[in-house]
């Protein structure tokens, strides 16, 4: 059914003030289940590479091109039926598809079969941000708007903190535990009829984060009122015609600043999820820290670092534009650059210095996400407000394709690139590959040639995350580049003191 829209703004809030804050809570909750299960993989990736006996490059494909190919393209007709159709409706087919997916990684038999779980999810999860976003804005006036998407906007944080809170502590969790709790719901048989074998906390961690989604999606659906569009909108107020994507891109094409941008978040972005995909499985390999282990002790406060990071550099960056606007690419330039030796001095630490290798991780996650206000202040300021959607849409779909495309498929090729070399630095190299120091396929190997194997095993990982953290100096040039064009960017569409 094609929803019109309102004739007119009628300039209040839709609803009562206890039922919009239920709609605002419903839909962050929302948020934040997206983002678990799209973290989910990467809590899990270690205890899913030993069992079905996956090379870091397989890993890597898995989470990366597949999924960011069909988030991208998924998510442009989904936003454009969002415009039409009713957008709560959506929005649960959207989370009922994702949740489902998710818990059908937990039944997979092979690579392929998690492959297509994965792009299900992708799909899923593509379809339900901007639905909410156009929902919430039609249930708050524009004065309230910025701190009921502010709110929503924290389940970035929340998602990731609990995907390894929950994945990791799900995960842990002895098969026995797991057969008692399925029994309660008379499946105690499953793990033997579909041959899940031992070891399968992981398998549990997806469909336990995954079913509860699907009773989201139907609470959703039932609950949450469809706004009329433009409700919330002051009476008479102007409504430019959104311009299109190829109106959009002819408007970009003269200013330089946006492409710089655009390039330098996409390569930041490349090591930001190449890291999510491969930090706890390193972890694992190099210092034997259980997924429960990781999430506790790095996983949860890194992520926060990481929004900390975020909140400070805006702040930073208010005072600094009071002298020159070029700051607001110009500071990510600089802690881009500074985030380098951090990263790498974490990752040389010893088992017995892992508070050392926190210490320095904090800063640099601190340093490395400090980028984001710039992204979109430059991403939406360098057009008026009509194309401001579309310059969005185009920056988000380049960074998803190149950051989560590029970035695990990258560590995990030069993952098994390094361990080749360290297996060659030991005299191995004719007898044993990355396939072969699998830990499914380790076992038909004599003791010497495991150990070999092991600690190659960590050190192609380490070498691989060291050297994909340097091209975050790339990233901080291409933001020093926009802040050269950034004022005279800027300037046709705000006011530049």
């Amino acid at each position: 059914m094609v929803i019109a829209s309102t004739e007119s703004g009628q300039g209040k809030d839709y609803g009562s003030s206890a039922y919009r804050w239920y709609v605002l809570l419903s839909l962050t909750l929302v948020y934040t289940l997206n983002f678990i299960d799209r973290a989910l993989l990467g809590v899990l990736a270690q205890p899913v590479i030993s069992n079905f006996g996956l090379t870091d490059t397989q890993f890597g494909f898995l989470a990366g091109p597949p999924f960011a190919l069909f988030y991208a393209l998924m998510g442009i007709p989904i936003a454009l039926a969002a415009d039409r159709y009713n957008r709560v409706v959506i929005i649960a087919i959207c989370i009922a598809l994702w949740s489902l997916m998710t818990a059908l990684c937990g039944f997979a038999t092979g690579f392929v079969f998690l492959l297509i779980a994965r792009i299900g999810v992708a799909i899923g999860e593509a379809g339900s941000n901007p639905p909410s976003n156009s929902v919430l804005a039609d249930y708050y006036r524009p004065e309230g708007r910025a701190k009921a998407l502010s709110i929503y906007s924290t389940g970035v944080m929340a998602g990731t903190a609990l995907a390894f809170l929950l994945g990791g502590a799900l995960s842990q969790l002895p098969d026995e535990t797991i057969v008692r709790i399925l029994g309660v719901f008379g499946l105690a048989g499953l793990p033997t009829a579909l041959g899940w074998g031992a070891d399968y906390g992981w398998r549990f961690a997806f469909i336990a984060l995954g079913v509860p989604g699907l009773l989201l999606a139907l609470l959703v659906l039932l609950t949450v009122r469809e706004p009329p569009r433009g409700y919330s909108d002051p009476p008479g107020a102007p409504r430019p015609e959104q311009q299109g994507i190829r109106s959009t891109l002819r408007l970009l094409a003269t200013k330089p600043s946006f492409w710089y941008m655009t390039a330098g978040a996409s390569l930041v972005a490349m090591v930001g999820y190449g890291y999510a995909a491969f930090q706890a499985p390193m972890m694992q390999r190099l210092h034997g820290l259980s997924p429960a282990e990781f999430a506790v002790r790095f996983g949860v406060p890194l992520s926060f670092a990481g929004a900390l990071g975020t909140i400070l550099a805006g702040v930073v960056t208010e005072r600094l534009t009071r002298r020159s606007i070029r700051w607001i690419a110009g500071l990510p330039a600089i802690l881009l650059v500074l985030a380098v030796p951090l990263y790498v001095l974490g990752l040389l630490q010893p088992t017995s210095e892992l508070d050392r290798a926190f210490g320095f991780w904090f800063f640099a996650w601190l340093f490395h996400y400090g980028y984001l206000g710039a992204q979109y202040t430059i991403g939406q300021g360098v057009v008026p407000q009509s194309s401001r959607a579309s310059a969005i849409a185009i920056l988000l779909f380049i960074i998803a394709l190149i950051g989560n495309g590029i970035g695990p498929q990258l560590v995990g090729l030069l993952s098994d690139s390094f361990m080749t070399l360290a297996l060659d630095q030991r005299g191995y190299a004719e007898l044993l590959s990355a396939s072969e120091c699998n830990p499914k396929a380790i076992g038909a190997l004599a003791a010497a040639e495991q150990a070999v194997c092991a600690a190659a095993y960590a050190e192609g990982l380490r070498n691989s995350m060291i050297a994909t953290v340097l091209i975050l100096p790339l990233a901080g040039g291409c933001f020093a580049l926009a802040s050269r064009s950034l004022r005279r960017d800027l300037q046709t569409y705000q006011a530049i003191p």
